[in-house]
């Protein structure tokens, strides 16, 4: 299998990445949903048992999306940051030396409701940052799912994952891209951010990632 799909929305093609992320050809754009840098940072603060390296391995696969394809505007759709003890210094000092390794990239983030509660990046990282939605060609790029009343939503919030049925009561949950009418839901890319069960809805299609690729499910 492939490390990423192309599929037709709205007269334009998207690529579908393993990664957990979609690549824009036509604007050589990278569209990321749902990376909550600093989440496991600010679970600790508050006393819980979580992984630590999270931030290193969104990090990390960052770098791996923008070696491997031609990008030159890297966008977020919403919730960069997850919670204002996200602004912890181990965090934010490994944010920023990953910026400096792509000084020339433009980046925008387009607030979302973690976005609100954290607070904006720090100016030093040279983040745009814009309310939704942010127009791009066909596409409403949001947080929120909500539909637009001209332009084909990509959106992100939800984290949707699908789950999969084998013999033998044989069950596995994936994140996915869920792909409807009018609007697109985008996995969650950062890592320790889980998921919501989508319920698949008549005319719509669902792209599932794992094992570094991504297949339609049937």
């Amino acid at each position: 299998m492939r490390p990423y799909l192309s599929i037709q929305l709205a007269g334009a093609e998207l690529w579908l990445l393993a990664e957990k992320a979609v690549y824009y050809p036509a604007e050589r754009a990278l569209l990321i949903a749902d990376a909550h840098f600093g989440k496991a940072a600010a679970y600790r603060r508050l006393g819980q048992p979580v992984p630590h390296g999270t931030t290193d391995d969104n990090i990390q696969r960052l770098d791996n999306l923008l070696a491997g394809y031609d990008c030159k505007h890297l966008i977020f759709l919403g919730d960069f940051l997850h919670a204002p003890e996200s602004h912890a210094a181990g965090t934010l000092s490994a944010i920023q030396a990953w910026r400096e390794r792509h000084a020339s990239l433009a980046i925008t983030l387009i607030r979302g409701n973690h976005d609100r509660r954290a607070g904006d990046p720090p100016a030093e990282l040279r983040i745009e940052v814009v309310p939704e939605p942010l127009l791009l060609g066909p596409f409403s790029l949001q947080h929120e799912p909500d539909p637009h009343s001209t332009h084909y939503v990509l959106a992100g919030h939800v984290h949707p994952a699908y789950r999969l049925f084998g013999r033998g009561r044989q069950r596995l949950r994936l994140p996915c891209f869920y792909v409807q009418s009018n609007v697109s839901l985008l996995p969650a890319f950062g890592a320790f951010t889980g998921g919501m069960n989508i319920d698949r809805q008549e005319d719509s299609r669902v792209f599932v990632v794992g094992e570094g690729a991504v297949w339609e499910a049937g």
